[in-house]
């Protein structure tokens, strides 16, 4: 039992141990919670994307002069 006192006395140094373990495992469980939130999100804005482009005309994706981004081709 004498060990286990020891231990969590850490050599005298455990008001600067123990709040220091505290602090570092609330910022690593606050970070778990906002990774999950952002997962979360992602997910969502990654199922509404794929729902609209289901739902947006077949586009031809051959034709280079369809769309905004296509670039005209010269003839030489």
């Amino acid at each position: 039992m004498n060990a286990v006192v020891e231990f969590l006395r850490m050599g005298g140094y455990a008001a600067y141990v123990w709040p220091a373990y505290g602090i570092t495992a609330v910022v690593m469980l606050g970070l778990l919670v906002a990774t999950l939130r952002d997962l979360r999100a992602n997910e969502r804005t990654l199922q509404t994307l794929r729902q609209a482009r289901r739902a947006a005309p077949a586009r031809n994706d051959e034709d280079p002069a369809h769309g905004e981004d296509s670039v005209p081709v010269e003839a030489s």
